[in-house]
């Protein structure tokens, strides 16, 4: 059975270059039946906090990333916090000391200062390694000590990536590295190591960052008698200066483009894009993409984020209701609109308005502008518009449109279309001798969804509510 997870360290935000990574192993656990698991690694003590660890946990919930295991849903191989499983740790490194695979290190900081004082005396260039002094001294387990890799220096590592094939380090780059703190904190990949044998990892996908760890990794899993999972390592997301994508270059964490309304299928569709490909298709909703997803889609090359083509993106999937339908386009909307003070709004209206603002707003905040004239009484007044339509000159045609309303049964759009078509022909006069004035009359403002659509949105009563007031605001 395919496993495999997702390990954020809850230092800050969640990135969406870690959402990227996040979705490709949600998709395959997806595709194949198998399990994603959430695993908090939070061993920086000082800069992890629970608030980062929420705010992780709510952005992955808000993608549609849900976790078959980790916090808040347990599971057979807990617990998914690495802070809480110190104990395993400790096992595992004696397991590598009884194999002499590691070893006991007493070297003190200042040990090692003057180790390294000394190294640069001799070289200033020279690069600082530990040199293994405690690699055969006697085990005096009561003294402090960190644990070390003993690392071979023959040889050479190698391993297959399903996306970069196969991959060959030669050992003297290793070095008998740290694996366990004093305080029985791990590092990193030995961390790593244990938790995804332990978790039952079969595939270990991330971004190429990581494969400067990759042989460390591999020769511990060899160095614990264990087979190590399969690998893939995903292109990198860079800023358009080329850089490591950060907050320098703008938005770069999912609250922020949950903030800004993006539809979450929206921000999978273009990071699904950034590092794989299915033919010349750019558009996916997440069933699509949870079908057609293959690692054999994944390219090598490093791409560069475009905000520009996100906001694309987020435009087609509003527009589109086999990307959005009517029922999660208004659930996703109410919050905007409850930022606005809008928060008693009937539903159903929401759904009703949608066919006005599919083809205009390009994000969930615009679509919440463009509505908050149907669900405030009376509407918001843009004063510019005001001054420029609702006064005598310019709204004098607003009386006797108002009569032609009071005298209407049928308040759909087409019926209105004919109604007042026919009153501007017997009447001599164009649409735009009214439409402005009745516009900003019904909405408070010049730019609008059609009149017609607005009418029938509103209806019969608060048309002519808002006409009325419109023709006091003129003076009429």
């Amino acid at each position: 059975m395919v496993r495999v997870r997702f390990a954020p360290s809850p230092t800050g935000y969640l990135h969406i270059g870690g959402v990227r990574t996040a979705l490709f192993n949600w998709l395959w656990a997806r595709k194949t039946g198998g399990s994603f698991v959430l695993r908090i690694e939070d061993t920086d003590r000082e800069r992890s906090t629970p608030e980062n660890e929420q705010v992780i946990l709510r952005d992955l919930a808000w993608l549609g990333l849900r976790w078959d295991e980790g916090p808040e849903r347990g599971g057979a191989h807990g617990p998914y916090r690495q802070t809480e499983r110190l104990e395993i740790y400790r096992r595992f490194a004696d397991e590598l000391i009884a194999r002499r695979a590691a070893y006991r290190c007493y070297c003190t900081r200042e040990d090692l200062d003057r180790a390294r004082a000394e190294l640069k005396r001799r070289d200033p260039k020279a690069e600082f390694r530990y040199p293994g002094t405690c690699r055969d001294r006697p085990d005096a387990p009561d003294r402090p000590y960190v644990v070390r890799l003993r690392a071979p220096s023959a040889g050479e590592v190698v391993y297959r990536d399903l996306v970069f094939g196969e991959i060959r380090t030669p050992n003297s780059a290793q070095q008998d590295v740290v694996l366990l703190r004093s305080d029985g904190v791990p590092l990193y990949n030995f961390g790593c190591v244990v938790d995804d044998l332990t978790m039952g990892i079969t595939l270990v996908a991330r971004g190429r960052d990581h494969m400067i760890n990759t042989p460390l990794q591999v020769l511990l899993y060899a160095a614990l008698d264990r087979e190590p999972p399969q690998l893939a390592h995903l292109p990198m997301m860079l800023a358009r200066d080329g850089q490591k994508l950060s907050k320098r270059h703008g938005a770069v964490s999912v609250g922020e483009y949950r903030q800004a309304g993006i539809l979450p299928g929206a921000l999978l569709n273009y990071l699904a894009r950034f590092g794989w490909s299915c033919g010349d298709e750019e558009l996916f909703s997440l069933e699509e993409l949870t079908r057609k997803f293959d690692w054999s889609g994944c390219g090598k090359a490093d791409g560069k984020f475009d905000p520009t083509k996100l906001a694309a993106i987020g435009f087609e999937h509003l527009m589109r209701p086999e990307l959005c339908s009517d029922e999660e386009y208004a659930e996703r909307l109410l919050p905007y609109l409850a930022e606005r003070g809008l928060e008693a709004v009937e539903r159903a209206l929401v759904r009703r308005s949608l066919a006005a603002i599919r083809q205009r707003a390009r994000n969930l905040r615009e679509a919440a502008d463009w509505l908050d004239f149907l669900f405030r009484e009376p509407p918001a007044m843009d004063e510019k518009a005001k001054s420029k339509f609702l006064l005598s000159g310019r709204a004098e045609h607003l009386p006797a449109f108002h009569e032609l309303v009071q005298g209407l049964d049928d308040f759909s759009e087409p019926a209105l279309e004919a109604a007042v078509t026919g009153w501007l022909a017997r009447s001599g006069l164009e649409i735009k001798d009214v439409a402005q004035a009745a516009r900003v009359a019904l909405t408070g403002r010049s730019v609008s969804p059609g009149l017609y659509q607005v009418m029938a949105l509103l209806g019969k009563e608060r048309t002519l509510a808002r006409l009325a007031h419109g023709l006091k605001l003129a003076g009429a």
